[in-house]
């Protein structure tokens, strides 16, 4: 009991750091692949280009359609990971914590 325990926590790590790669692995795949759509992710309209800006015109590109759209299977392979993970993260997390609960 104590191995699948651990395995469920251990699971629910990973699947959150993947979830947080693929948010650097898709941003890394726009600039080389689709500069042009970049730069309309990383350079604000108006003010000063910030990491912090950057990553919220790129957390709100990840939940449009836009990048659907650009039908690359790499790109749309690392959104359904950035999208999936969490929950993958949260159901080992939860059954780990349901199994504490009621194994004691």
């Amino acid at each position: 009991m104590i191995i699948l325990y651990l395995a469920l926590l251990v699971a629910g790590v990973i699947a959150f750091i993947l979830s947080y790669v693929a948010q650097f692995r898709l941003a890394s795949l726009m600039r080389q692949r689709y500069p042009q759509h970049w730069k309309i992710i990383a350079e604000p309209e108006t003010g000063k280009a910030s990491g912090l800006r950057t990553w919220a015109r790129m957390q709100h590109a990840m939940r449009s359609p836009a990048m659907a759209v650009l039908d690359d299977s790499a790109i749309n392979r690392w959104l359904r990971v950035w999208r999936y993970s969490p929950w993958f993260g949260w159901i080992g997390w939860l059954a780990a914590l349901g199994m504490r609960l009621l194994l004691h």
